[in-house]
């Protein structure tokens, strides 16, 4: 009978990206909807100061598996480490993060394992004595709701801003060793190299204040307030849709289903109506402020804070207010 949790964090290089931590804050949670204490894995060469970094967080324990073959990602390497030591603990769910490196073996671990799959999850809640999962479907265009079927082990992976980072919780955990044997995996990729994204590409998930625009502030030349407030409150700015098809920003700057995923401290939502395109990508966000003419607007039902009111006119208000306050 599968039972317990574990939590396979991402790295490269011994850094930990947000999305970790939120798979962090994930596993904990289902953990203790489970009554029991998450386990996090983590996978490279030389990652002790990383794992001594995760060992600060409130889990039964770290297991490093630390060999030289699993100095970069390779899907093989990563599939030989994890397959036999899943099968011998045999958790009822395995938690990842959902990123373009583990889309790409999580789906063969599932088959080598004979495991359930369960791609890039929402949430999850309790109902009828089990766990309802919350995941998109067409594009973010729709929310399904699944159980799974059957028994034994669960790979979940969770969207990135759907479990902030910050809920994760801190204790100490003891770091133990994973042995593994990499000896008959035979290498299925050669890592050339890795380049961050170029030119003026933004990558707003590192954002903590993003300042984002929606159709209603009415054009490319009518930027700003939007301008000024973000640079008041050092915020990246960001938009939905309908402003990078009207090539108001670039497409970089674009936030939902179709662009980039947030979560940020505070997200400041000006003239967006909040199609569920678009609150996909920010519902995960700490503080969320609205800002819309439209009281009925449904971007203001996923607000902490909602203001009725003409963008042009509460931005330079707000940008006052926050130049006031730093003196």
């Amino acid at each position: 009978m599968a039972n317990g949790v574990w939590i396979v964090l991402q790295q490269r290089e011994g850094q930990l990206p947000r999305i970790s931590f939120e798979a962090l804050a994930a596993g904990q949670k289902l953990a203790a909807e489970l009554g029991s204490k998450a386990e996090a894995v983590l996978l490279g060469e030389g990652v002790g100061l990383a794992a001594a970094e995760v060992a600060k967080f409130d889990l039964a324990a770290v297991h490093v598996a630390d060999d030289a073959g699993l100095r970069v990602y390779t899907p093989g390497a990563y599939i030989g480490a994890l397959a036999p030591a899943i099968k011998a603990a045999a958790p009822a769910f395995v938690v990842f993060p959902h990123t373009y490196q583990t889309v790409d073996y999580m789906a063969r671990l599932a088959e080598t394992l004979g495991a359930g799959l369960l791609p890039e999850v929402t949430g999850f809640e309790s109902s009828g004595g089990g766990l309802v999962w919350t995941r998109p479907v067409m594009g973010g265009k729709l929310q399904s709701k699944v159980r799974v079927k059957g028994e034994g082990t669960v790979l979940v992976s969770v969207q990135s801003g759907a479990f902030p980072a910050d809920g994760a919780a801190r204790g100490e955990a003891a770091v133990k060793p994973l042995a593994v044997d990499l000896s008959g995996i035979e290498p299925d990729r050669e890592i050339l190299g890795y380049e961050e994204v170029g030119g003026d590409t933004v990558d707003l998930s590192k954002a903590e204040i993003i300042v984002s625009v929606g159709r209603g502030v009415g054009g490319a030349d009518k930027m700003a307030s939007v301008e000024a407030l973000a640079k008041a409150l050092g915020a990246e700015i960001g938009a939905s849709r309908p402003v990078i098809d009207n090539g108001w920003l670039p497409r970089d700057r674009q936030i939902g289903s179709s662009g980039q995923t947030v979560a940020p401290k505070l997200y400041i939502a000006a003239g967006i109506s909040g199609a569920i395109q678009h609150l996909v990508g920010m519902k995960g966000s700490s503080v969320i402020v609205a800002i819309n003419k439209d009281p009925g607007a449904p971007i203001f039902t996923v607000a902490d804070y909602g203001i009725v009111g003409d963008l042009h006119e509460v931005l330079p208000a707000l940008t006052e207010a926050v130049q006031a306050a730093k003196g």
